[in-house]
């Protein structure tokens, strides 16, 4: 969001009859952005010398990557007939770490476009996307984007698309996001068939938070969606969930730069500033009402965006601690669904437990704080929250395997998920092998045509939640897509593996994992520490334990020095005694010498650094 804002104020759309509120829903990497970008061009709203490629994709870290992180609003104007409209378009992430913020950004619209890639067809993301705008009731317009492509099936992919949302293959309209073909058939669909918004213009106003952001100038810019009433600048407003009031400062459009506008009434799309420095009083799905007259009932549908995976940040320089703690606090302006608590490990000294939406969002987070604020992190590895019964029915809730409990332990739950996996027909054998090795139990599996399949499986987040896309596309030779949302929890037979060097234990290496996969991580982390940690001057253990027991032992040898070079023949019984004493050495120095894991070891032993492959979920 730039600072500067234009400075004519638009008039506000008050008729909501010229209004339609639409987003696009695609699976990642299908061309929601581009498509944008040529509706900007289209309209006009952009001039070409201004025009780059994802023009609303703001950050860096979304340009390299190619993904949208944020959702971004925009208003187009478009005439048709001879009637000016005012289109208000929401590009969406297409990432599964933010579903919910797809799904406030489908509450704020009458429809959605959903658009398929012409050469890839229907996707995980793109099933799980039309399945929640077929719960917001909206109207969906069939699209198949990048057809000028040469490995492009459009005929193929159109009666996949017809059969999953009912109609004919000829509806689906065909368009290519890069060269601006049929675009204007869309815009002119798009006016045509999404009803105008509905709402009382006289209740008290009601206008729900689809998204919010940080600006360095103007504070928390908040986006909303106008249900009922009309919101007015320089009058008094309230957050329906917080409570908190805040005098609106500037209410305006986005098209796509910040325009003021003198109010925003039902239907419409637009902006709040209020001065407020904290995004956390902005929550995405929360409901703005008029604080002189406010709304009795807020508007359905908002939660707190719950984190799912727990991971520890610790500077790789124990001096840089303040700086991590004010770059999390800055961050959190921006990224509401963030939270984080102070930790401190015995390994790896003072850092933060943090909470993430997903991996995605873990990787993201930690490449924003190295970038933006020059800082080297250790990430441990991703955990998710373990709820622990004890035998005195004392509940704890479990982010870190050094929280475990040592008493006697009655339950351990786990988060599961339900997981959609759509693949060619012929890999079915290869998903469900993997699926039922990471304790999955099928839910059902469906044909979308003869050579696509859809399969659903129930499997716990931890099994998913670190390397199972990434051996999910090599088994698939990368024609597979997953999507998975939080489905309960169930009990688990669940053990903590302790590391232990030389009989003391590393927390930085615990881990929290099901009984029958215990000996495994037990073996291979002792391989890998044998390989990682230097050889002494005396023989260390490397055992891994549950509780008393060692299921797991490597050994470092010892750096042996050759006592007896000096002798050039002479008394065996010297030589011995030699030995002997080297021998009581190195027990004395066993018993006092401490086993020094250098950063490197920590780094390998711990790294969490996928291919960028493994997070376009």
């Amino acid at each position: 969001m730039s600072p500067k804002a234009r400075t004519s104020p638009v008039p506000a759309a008050t008729d909501p009859a010229i209004i339609r509120n639409f987003c696009i829903i695609a699976h990642i990497d299908h061309g929601k952005s581009t498509l944008a970008d040529r509706m900007l061009q289209l309209t006009g709203v952009v001039e070409q010398r201004d025009m780059k490629a994802q023009y609303l994709d703001r950050m860096d870290i979304e340009r390299e990557r190619g993904i949208t992180i944020k959702s971004q609003a925009v208003r187009l104007p478009w005439e048709l007939d001879g009637v000016s409209y005012a289109l208000n378009m929401i590009d969406t992430p297409g990432h599964v770490d933010f579903t919910y913020e797809v799904s406030r950004s489908l509450a704020a619209c009458e429809g959605a476009i959903l658009l398929v890639d012409a050469a890839q067809g229907i996707e995980a993301q793109t099933l799980a996307n039309l399945y929640l705008a077929m719960e917001n009731n909206l109207t969906i317009i069939p699209v198949l984007n990048k057809i000028d492509l040469p490995a492009a099936q459009p005929e193929k992919y159109a009666a996949e698309l017809a059969s999953l949302i009912g109609g004919e293959p000829e509806d689906v309209l065909r368009v290519s996001g890069k060269t601006g073909m049929g675009v204007e058939a869309l815009l002119d669909q798009i006016v045509r068939d999404l009803p105008p918004p509905v709402g009382d213009p006289d209740a008290p106003a009601r206008a729900m938070i689809f998204d919010s952001v940080y600006d360095t100038y103007r504070g928390v810019v908040t986006y909303v969606r106008v249900v009922d009433g009309m919101l007015h600048p320089r009058e008094r407003i309230q957050m329906m969930s917080t409570r908190a009031s805040h005098e609106l400062l500037e209410i305006g459009v986005s098209s796509p730069e910040p325009t003021p506008s003198k109010g925003l009434g039902v239907g419409e799309v637009g902006y709040l500033i209020t001065g407020v420095k904290d995004v956390r009083l902005s929550k995405v799905g929360d409901t703005v009402t008029n604080l002189a007259k406010p709304a009795t009932e807020s508007l359905p549908g908002y939660a707190d965006a719950k984190p799912m995976v727990f991971s520890g940040l610790y500077p790789l320089d124990g001096t840089d601690y303040p700086v991590l703690r004010d770059a999390l606090e800055k961050l959190m302006l921006n990224d509401a669904a963030l939270v984080y608590e102070p930790e401190t490990s015995a390994a790896l000294g003072f850092g933060f437990r943090v909470g993430f939406l997903g991996l995605l969002h873990l990787e993201i987070t930690r490449e924003r704080l190295e970038r933006e604020h020059n800082l080297n992190l250790i990430s441990t590895a991703p955990n998710v929250e373990y709820q622990v019964t004890l035998e005195d029915k004392k509940l704890i809730h479990v982010t870190n395997p050094s929280e475990y409990p040592t008493g006697k332990i009655a339950e351990v739950r786990e988060p599961m998920v339900a997981a959609t996996i759509l693949a060619p027909t012929e890999f079915v054998g290869a998903i469900m092998e993997l699926c039922q090795s990471r304790r999955g139990v099928m839910g059902g599996m469906d044909y979308l045509s003869e050579d696509r399949v859809e399969i659903r499986y129930r499997l716990p987040l931890a099994e998913i939640v670190f390397d199972f896309f990434d051996i999910l596309k090599s088994r698939t030779r990368g024609y597979g897509s997953l999507d998975w949302k939080a489905d309960g929890d169930q009990a688990a037979d669940l053990v903590k593996v302790d590391i232990m060097l030389q009989g003391e234990q590393v927390d930085a290496f615990s881990a929290i994992t099901h009984r029958d996969k215990a000996y495994a991580y037990g073996v291979m982390m002792t391989g890998k520490l044998r390989e990682l940690i230097p050889r002494q001057q005396f023989e260390v253990p490397i055992q891994a334990a549950i509780g008393s027991r060692i299921i797991a032992r490597e050994s470092i040898r010892a750096i042996r020095k050759d006592v007896l070079a000096k002798c050039y023949g002479g008394d065996i019984t010297r030589k011995r005694k030699l030995l002997e004493k080297q021998k009581e050495g190195k027990k004395r120095m066993k018993m006092v010498g401490r086993v020094e894991v250098p950063q490197e070891a920590f780094i390998a032993a711990l790294t969490t650094d996928e291919s960028k492959d493994k997070v376009k979920k």
